[in-house]
């Protein structure tokens, strides 16, 4: 059983390595991670049970290794509760820094649904119902568990696009995505992002920083030309900078950026908020073009905020495969009951 487990490991690890190495791009990274910790999990039980006797002859690596485990199970079972109020405390300082307003609540009723669902749900469940209310309840447990593990994974793919081993990427193009501009001055947000075009550009002197903006409502200027003369007061020459300054969505900020680039199958890096970098590169995928994705740093309780945000945007990208599952859901919930 053991060889058959590390077999399984080595098939997980090469799994992981392909997608990450090929295109991360996809959900499939934070999945295949997941299968290799999996893995690595049942062949290290697999691994201390051929070796439990020779454990049990050496007590302090055996009390090591048992503390480990409890350290390990203490997480796993507080981390729903550390979660839940993490979530609330940072959604108060979003309404409290950014104001009162509705895409500001996503990180508090985020975090009281959640406490909802794990706490006073299950209570639901023992209560008596009738048939309809079973197959309600059943549907509403199986949608909610399969939300909860697909956030799980857009989440974990999001960082995975967000490690590089190096900035030196030998790009043509990096492309800054706007994001607002107050008259003609640029926001601190958006500001962060020029600077790591800037920081990116550095490492990369071939490359051309194409700054991606229109002009939206109560703006004086376009944000790709904001953003240009904040990049050039910055010491950027003007050779290095060409405007893009009709897209009006991050689609297209990518597809309008795209049309200026001259090379053949450039090297393209995308820079924008940390938050906002793995959805950024879905959609440069929908349009075929080819990059990595750098983020930029925003404060803690904005970027939680916003991650939902960002979650509730990929929702709307991928619409029908979640209604589809909503009905496999309610088929399942109709026969269990």
């Amino acid at each position: 059983m053991l060889q058959i487990t590390f077999f399984l490991l080595s098939i997980s690890i090469c799994v992981f390595a392909w997608i990450m190495i090929h295109d991360p791009r996809t959900l499939w990274s934070g999945i295949s991670l997941l299968g290799m910790l999996l893995c690595s999990a049942v062949t290290m039980f697999f691994l201390l049970s051929e070796y439990a006797n020779w454990l049990a002859e050496h007590e302090l690596l055996m009390n090591i290794l048992v503390a480990l485990l409890l350290l390990t199970a203490g997480c796993v079972l507080m981390f729903p509760v550390i979660l839940i109020v993490t979530l609330f405390v940072e959604g108060i300082k979003v309404i409290r820094h950014e104001g009162l307003r509705p895409s500001n609540l996503l990180t508090m009723l985020f975090s009281v649904l959640l406490y909802l669902y794990l706490a006073v749900w299950p209570v639901a469940g023992g209560l008596e119902k009738g048939r309809l209310g079973t197959r309600l309840y059943l549907f509403i447990s199986l949608f909610a568990a399969y939300m909860l593990s697909l956030m799980a994974i857009y989440l974990l793919s999001a960082a995975l696009n967000l490690l590089h081993w190096k900035k030196r990427r030998g790009a043509d193009y990096i492309v800054v995505l706007g994001a607002g501009v107050i008259g003609t001055r640029v926001t601190p947000l958006l500001a962060a992002r020029i600077e790591r075009g800037i920081e990116l550009l550095h490492s990369n002197p071939g490359a051309v920083l194409i700054m991606s903006g229109g002009q939206g409502p109560g703006e004086d200027v376009a944000e790709g030309e904001a953003m240009a003369r904040y990049a050039e007061e910055k010491g950027v020459g003007i050779e290095k900078i060409i405007i893009e300054n009709r897209s009006k969505s991050t689609e297209e900020n990518l597809l309008f950026s795209s049309r200026l680039m001259e090379k053949d199958r450039p090297k393209v890096v995308v820079v924008t908020t940390s938050y906002h970098v793995f959805r950024a590169l879905l959609l440069a995928k929908q349009q075929g073009l080819k990059c990595v994705g750098f983020g930029a740093k925003t404060k803690w309780y904005f970027t939680l905020n916003a991650l939902i945000r960002e979650f509730a945007g990929y929702l709307r990208l991928t619409w029908k495969r979640h209604i589809f599952v909503a009905a496999v859901d309610i088929v399942i919930a109709a026969i269990a009951a």
